[in-house]
């Protein structure tokens, strides 16, 4: 039986072994043509101004769900193991824009400007459910949902970490001066988003109806038993690890402790900071990115069995070779292993499958 944008039922069953590790022959697998760029991939998207301000009356959901239900349809010509789903904008980092911060686009891509705020100003900044940004955040997950009918899952948007948005708003250099020189101010910040993170999540899944039973992030096509949350610390890049251990370690523990299925998506710029995340409890899965221009495969290895040493679940996205690919294989453990695997066409998946056990 065909299966629209072949999210079959049964996929469910690999998705629970992935989150409860248990012992299996081989990865979950999924593969997708879906570039780095989510911003491309949609028209409406692609028409907006580069290097030039992002305004909220250019963010129109409708405009989104042509293309977005194009891309989904990959699911009915890929046999793979995941589920195809959809959440709001995935180029639009929705945390910064509904805090207050501007929104630039790029080449590819949309980054909130740097504020470089006071504290007096900063104080002022929390999570307001009638900001034009969240309204209009809402709006387009109900969109998602009136339009998906059920044959689709959808999700919560992208959204930063508490010290990205301490970046966002104080600067790289200040915030990271502010850890040193003033860290009652930051501290107090820090922890006020990391309410903000839970709140505007669980804001987000009160629209959002489960999926076969279960939750899910559409960014690395996840689905979860239980309440998700992606967290990411792309800004610990610019942390010592004892600063992370003093400052942020608690508060990313305070998050992932009010969601069921959390994970955190990780680069490998923040690989020093690994040991101390995977002693968070709460944090059962972690992503890690094999990004374009990042350092070899095999230099990564000894991070990715970390994770599987301290009893987590490991997700892997990125394009690999065949020789990369064979040395994950041979390098980690099938259970509680999800290799999300982005390639150029047919071909690339047929080389890739047999490598993969598939």
């Amino acid at each position: 039986m065909k299966y629209e944008f072949g999210n079959d039922p049964a996929k469910v069953e690999g998705y629970k072994k992935f989150w409860s590790r248990e012992s299996v022959k081989r990865p979950l697998i999924g593969f997708s043509f879906k570039s780095w760029f989510p911003l491309d991939e949609f028209k409406a998207s692609r028409a907006w101004g580069k290097d030039a301000p992002l305004t909220l009356d250019m963010v129109v959901p409708e405009d989104f769900l042509d293309d977005q239900e194009t891309l989904l349809r990959e699911g009915e010509t890929i046999d793979d193991d995941i589920f195809r789903g959809a959440c709001p904008a995935q180029m639009l980092m929705w945390g910064d824009a509904i805090l207050g911060s501007s929104m630039r686009v790029l080449p590819g891509n949309v980054v909130a400007e740097p504020m470089n705020l006071s504290w007096e100003e900063i104080d002022k900044i929390g999570f307001d459910r009638n900001s034009p940004w969240c309204k209009k955040y809402i709006e387009f997950i109900d969109v998602l949902v009136k339009s998906s009918a059920g044959k689709y899952p959808i999700t919560h948007g992208m959204l930063n970490g508490p010290m990205d948005y301490a970046v966002t708003f104080r600067g790289h250099e200040q915030a990271v001066m502010d850890l040193l020189i003033d860290p009652e101010h930051i501290s107090a910040f820090l922890e006020r988003m990391g309410d903000f993170f839970i709140d505007i999540t669980k804001e987000a899944w009160e629209h959002i109806p489960l999926f076969c039973g279960g939750y899910y992030d559409a960014q690395y096509n996840l689905w979860a038993p239980e309440s998700i949350a992606r967290l990411q610390e792309d800004s610990v890049a610019v942390m010592s690890p004892d600063l992370y251990g003093q400052y942020l370690k608690a508060v990313d523990a305070r998050i992932s402790s009010h969601f069921g299925s959390a994970f955190m998506h990780l680069h490998a710029t923040s690989m020093m900071v690994l040991d101390q995340m995977l002693d968070i409890p709460t944090l059962h899965c972690f992503e890690i990115n094999n990004d374009v221009g990042g350092p070899p495969v095999a230099t990564m290895i000894p991070y990715f069995q970390m994770v599987q040493k301290a009893k987590k679940s490991l997700l892997i996205r990125g394009s690999f070779t065949s020789g990369e690919l064979r040395l994950l294989m041979d390098s980690l453990e099938p259970t509680g292993l999800y290799l999300y695997i982005m390639i150029a066409d047919m071909k690339e998946i047929e080389i890739l499958r047999p490598i993969v056990g598939f």
